[in-house]
């Protein structure tokens, strides 16, 4: 899938589950889980021990589906981006601005997403070819700072991550964030695999009241 493609899907989704498992096999279970519940972007985060192998698993799973994307998040460097890439990640996503993450997602023609909290950061992130600027953490700069964000760089697409709740996932969108990261909120707090589909189809029915 083109990164064009790839980014469509994302923001036709709305909602990016972002996976921080204690092993691989852990972080496979839960991406399956929101897959289930229609959350079907999935950021295996590299906090995720041999998060590689669980990038591998579910990329050869469905590379067949178009509508499942698998991504890598956490990703602080531009060796972390490759291997994730080699692995089959077909987006990445970083905590922070990395120009030369940035340069090589674009040479390979990966859906790039970093991170950042400033106004500097967006503009330097739209400059370099970022496809998707991440708001990060999104519960620190809050939802005034999207407003404030596209005053002057309507075309910024944003997407919070940190913060993002059920119940709050629909105003950040309703805002004109492209999409929404969500993380605890969505398979923490010891949530079981059946607890962790049912929270995602309502993160998903929360961004379609709001589309609608």
């Amino acid at each position: 899938m083109d990164k064009i493609e790839v980014v469509h899907k994302i923001k036709e989704i709305g909602v990016v589950a972002v996976i921080r498992g204690n092993n691989p096999e852990d972080a496979v279970a839960m991406s399956e889980a929101c897959i289930k519940g229609g959350v079907t972007a999935i950021e295996l985060a590299f906090t995720t021990p041999r998060a590689h192998e669980a990038i591998r698993e579910l990329a050869n799973k469905y590379a067949d589906n178009p509508d499942v994307v698998i991504g890598a998040g956490t990703v602080l460097d531009a060796v972390t981006a490759r291997i994730a890439i080699l692995e089959g990640a077909q987006f990445v996503v970083s905590p922070a601005l990395d120009v030369e993450t940035i340069k090589l997602c674009n040479r390979y023609r990966v859906a790039v997403m970093p991170g950042t909290t400033t106004l500097k950061d967006v503009v330097t992130a739209l400059e370099c070819g970022a496809d998707v600027v991440k708001i990060f953490p999104g519960e620190v700069v809050g939802m005034k700072a999207i407003k404030a964000i596209h005053g002057p760089l309507p075309q910024a697409p944003l997407m919070p991550t940190g913060g993002v709740n059920v119940d709050n996932a629909g105003e950040w969108i309703q805002l004109g964030c492209v999409a929404v990261g969500a993380g605890g909120a969505l398979t923490g707090g010891g949530k079981t695999a059946a607890e962790i589909t049912e929270t995602a189809k309502k993160f998903i029915a929360a961004v379609k009241a709001v589309r609608a």
